[in-house]
């Protein structure tokens, strides 16, 4: 049987108690830009518009930024994960990371 996993952006969930703090979990990966695209969002950038790859992009890596931090609070026998947050940054030319993570804690049975 598969164990729900509790996330939040929230510090607390109201209708649980946090018995423990396991620690901070994360997930990331880094995606860079190409040539398709880029020449694509700059034709897009004359004319005005959403840039519906770089938004595709970005949606794939918000998701697997996720993934990978369940997947650490798994291993860390989590029962949910509170105060989540996603960060981006620069990593060079052309290329950023997505950065999601927050605190894996068990919840009192």
């Amino acid at each position: 049987m598969k164990k729900e996993m509790i996330v939040t952006t929230g510090n607390d969930i109201s209708y649980k108690k946090i018995e423990k703090i396991l620690g901070i979990v994360k997930g990331n990966t880094v995606r860079s830009r190409n040539l398709g695209r880029d020449i694509g969002a700059g034709l897009k950038n004359l004319i005005g518009g959403e840039v519906k790859t770089y938004t595709q992009m970005t949606i794939q890596s918000r998701e697997e930024a996720y993934n990978r931090m369940i997947n650490n609070a798994i291993d860390l026998g989590a029962d949910g994960v509170i105060g989540v947050r996603f960060t981006t940054s620069q990593v060079m030319q052309g290329a950023s990371e997505m950065l999601c993570y927050g605190t894996a804690v068990k919840f009192k049975k």
